[in-house]
């Protein structure tokens, strides 16, 4: 019997509230498939199942605020797949007792210095073992609320609580990693006309934005440095198979949102153009999807179009880099003894010291000058 837990949709997530079940009791699912929606600081999520089975019965009632890692349905397994034998579900859960829970030392230590009790929390580790992550979590849970921001009634309440989400994970990512940033300077004359060109072929609504072919730069500058394409999880790097860009997007009533792309490497131009565009709209009328906002493996942020020449970013954990671009401006450039003026692109990496150094971040970002200056051969089959 599998359990369906409340994911923790970023690492600013302490619970969500559970606001529909999108299946009843008896329903069988398929991986991928949306079951619930959730309620966040970010919006209401759709919740996918990563487990194929049967709803069993459901831990939890719609309107119920529920912390990260807690069940909230369970799932028949065997259902799925003929010739299993079936489980019952487990009952309700009986209080637990100090002596019964699987707790590391440092999160007993943490829990204690932090007045958390160990009895309250639903483990997220393996076979449901308490780590620092989840009393971290309890501890925010019961901190005072921030005072809401002035405004509109509803408005308000949500940019405040907006910021903060922002404001524990920026926190986290300050304390727990150790930051190193570099910049390099991209000539953008070949970028931009062929995309220009490029663009002259095409209807107006079906023209590329610049943030396509940067996007893609950085996705096929991963294939070449993938140990920035990750996690830092369990004191490890755990570079990823995929590769997800998470696009940082500004939501109208305030605050940020990074959605993934998924396997933007693998993308053409007029398929990144439409995700790119889908992701926008959706992420803006709060119409997300879980994995989009769990899946990414690294952050691009692009300020260019607010004025900003550099974007030095936080990285957001457990990812273990950060890309930032700013405006292209127009700069003298020297070349081969020649003094020009050319289109400019200041182009910034934030790495996570544990799992890469400044050299692997200048090979990042060198691959990254060069795939820009063939910007025929991004989208090449």
């Amino acid at each position: 019997m599998a359990e369906f837990r409340m994911p923790s949709l970023g690492a600013d997530m302490q619970s969500g509230k559970l606001l529909e079940w999108k299946v009843a009791p008896g329903t069988l699912v398929k991986r991928g498939q949306v079951v619930a929606v959730v309620g966040t600081e970010k919006g209401d999520i759709e919740v996918e199942v990563f487990e194929e089975g049967l709803i069993q019965n459901f831990a939890v009632q719609e309107g119920a605020e529920v912390p990260v890692g807690a069940p909230l349905a369970w799932i028949d397994e065997g259902a799925a797949r003929p010739g299993l034998p079936k489980k019952e579900a487990p009952p309700p859960a009986a209080e637990k007792t100090e002596q019964r829970i699987r707790v590391s030392p440092l999160a007993r230590k943490l829990a204690a210095e932090l007045g958390v009790d160990l009895t309250q929390i639903q483990g997220s580790g393996p076979h449901g073992a308490i780590d620092k992550d989840d009393i971290e979590r309890a501890a925010q849970q019961t901190a005072p609320p921030l005072p809401a921001a002035e405004g509109p009634p509803g408005k308000a309440d949500f940019q405040a609580g907006m910021r903060r989400a922002i404001a524990l994970a920026m926190t986290r990512a300050n304390r727990d990693i150790p930051h190193y940033y570099l910049e390099c300077r991209i000539d953008m004359t070949r970028a931009l006309s062929w995309l220009e060109a490029e663009n002259l072929q095409r209807p107006i609504q079906n023209r590329l934005l610049p943030a396509v072919l940067l996007i893609k730069a950085v996705a096929k500058a991963l294939v070449k440095v993938p140990q920035l394409n990750g996690y830092w999880t369990k004191d490890a790097l755990q570079i990823a198979e995929g590769i997800h860009i998470g696009f940082a997007i500004a939501l109208r009533q305030g605050g940020l949102v990074t959605p993934a792309i998924h396997h933007a490497d693998l993308q053409g131009a007029d398929e990144l153009m439409t995700n790119l565009h889908d992701l926008i709209l959706r992420t803006r009328s709060g119409r997300l999807r879980s994995s989009e906002l769990t899946d990414a493996t690294i952050t691009v942020t692009h300020l260019g179009d607010r004025g900003v020449e550099k974007v030095f970013g936080v990285i957001y954990p457990p990812q273990v880099a950060l890309v930032g671009f700013g405006k292209i401006t127009e700069e003298v450039w020297v070349e081969k003894g020649m003094i020009g003026v050319r289109p400019v692109l200041h182009a910034t990496l934030a790495g996570d010291h544990r799992a890469s150094d400044g050299r692997t971040g200048a090979e990042f970002l060198e691959s990254l000058d060069q795939l820009l200056q063939t910007p025929e051969a991004l989208f090449a089959a």
